[in-house]
């Protein structure tokens, strides 16, 4: 049953939320940002072992990041790494691992995860991907881990729990975006809801059937080149027909619409390390509640700031406080921690005034 179970990882996104360390020449996957001397998708490859074999492993990427991840990840195979032409969101990239990893085992079981998580328990991650596995193996379902909330967090998606199923999993009742955090609170406090981590679990041929069902716009492009799956000519084909998929998430297309979702309750220390703001829950902190980076700092009457700088330089500051200041090659960031939910915005002005020499 072991060789039925594959994993992919998502690893074309830029990280503009992590700017100015993560470059789209080479975004926050491909860093080491908890000084570990492994970088955040070699960090998401180590923690399969004993869940997936390493052959099962498929790498979804834009095309830039080929060289990256083979260097990074010596152990993979050319075949396991699916290069986007184009970014079209999640779920045509996972409708095109699934068609790929069908025509290579039509019993699959896939496991997708992002490659920028933090999971601090990992023998309890592997106990919750080995008991989801198993799920799959009983039932028809779109799985996905619903992560217990441990405060009203305004930047996380929820899903709240349906009917008790077995064990750990019920039916999803509902998905919610980002809420404020108002809501937030609201949700925490029912013991209902919970964060949606953005991994997932399905059968092969139940993912291609929710495509055919609920995104059939997506499913023909793929139907249309079924003899090309897992022969030389699938890149090609890709290559000339990707970019006309619809730009659209997999929660959107799929999860929020099929009616086999169900959801596994789970605790084992997760975190969408996505913003400064979460590199700075997830750190050690000084007793000022500072966090450094790997970088020397002198801070004076200073509290709860992150303080990224590369190289040798030094940082010495005073009366700052709930700011984050990011050093790196030729930009420098300094916002209050407050604002990064705007750095997005921060990123596309910089863009429209500079091009992309800083990006």
């Amino acid at each position: 049953m072991k060789n039925n179970r594959y994993c992919v990882i998502m690893c074309g996104g830029v990280g503009s939320r992590f700017w100015p360390y993560s470059r789209s020449s080479k975004p926050k996957q491909f860093i080491d940002f908890l000084g570990t001397g492994r970088s955040l998708l070699q960090m998401a490859v180590d923690r399969l072992k004993g869940i997936v074999p390493d052959e099962n492993i498929i790498m979804l990427t834009n095309e830039q990041y080929a060289g990256l991840i083979m260097e990074q990840l010596p152990q993979l195979k050319k075949d396991q790494i699916l290069l986007e032409p184009a970014r079209r969101n999640t779920a045509p990239c996972n409708a095109w691992a699934a068609y790929h990893i069908k025509a290579k085992n039509p019993d699959a079981k896939i496991m997708v995860c992002p490659s920028d998580h933090l999971i601090l328990k990992q023998d309890e991650f592997r106990r919750c991907a080995l008991s989801a596995f198993d799920f799959l193996d009983r039932h028809d379902a779109l799985l996905t881990f619903g992560v217990k909330p441990n405060r009203p967090e305004t930047g996380y998606g929820y899903i709240q729990l349906g009917e008790h199923a077995e064990g750990d999993f019920a039916k999803v009742k509902t998905f919610t975006e980002k809420p404020n955090e108002e809501l937030a609170k609201v949700f925490v406090a029912s013991g209902e809801f919970f964060w949606n981590s953005g991994m997932f679990f399905w059968g092969v041929d139940t993912i291609i059937k929710a495509f055919h069902d609920l995104a059939p716009d997506i499913a023909q492009r793929f139907d249309s080149a079924a003899q090309v799956w897992g022969t030389a000519g699938e890149q090609a084909y890709i290559d000339e027909n990707y970019a006309s998929c619809p730009n659209i998430s997999i929660d959107f297309a799929i999860m929020e619409k099929a009616p086999n979702v169900y959801v596994q309750q789970v605790d084992f220390g997760w975190s969408d390390l996505g913003t400064w703001g979460s590199l700075y829950d997830n750190s050690p902190k000084n007793r000022d509640g500072n966090v450094t980076q790997n970088c020397k700092a002198l801070l004076f009457n200073s509290h709860n700031n992150v303080i990224a700088v590369k190289g040798d330089k030094l940082v010495v500051a005073s009366g700052l406080n709930d700011y984050i200041v990011a050093d790196v090659d030729d930009a420098l960031l300094i916002v209050p921690k407050s604002d990064e939910q705007k750095l997005r915005t921060y990123v596309n002005e910089v863009k429209s005034n500079f091009g992309d020499k800083y990006l």
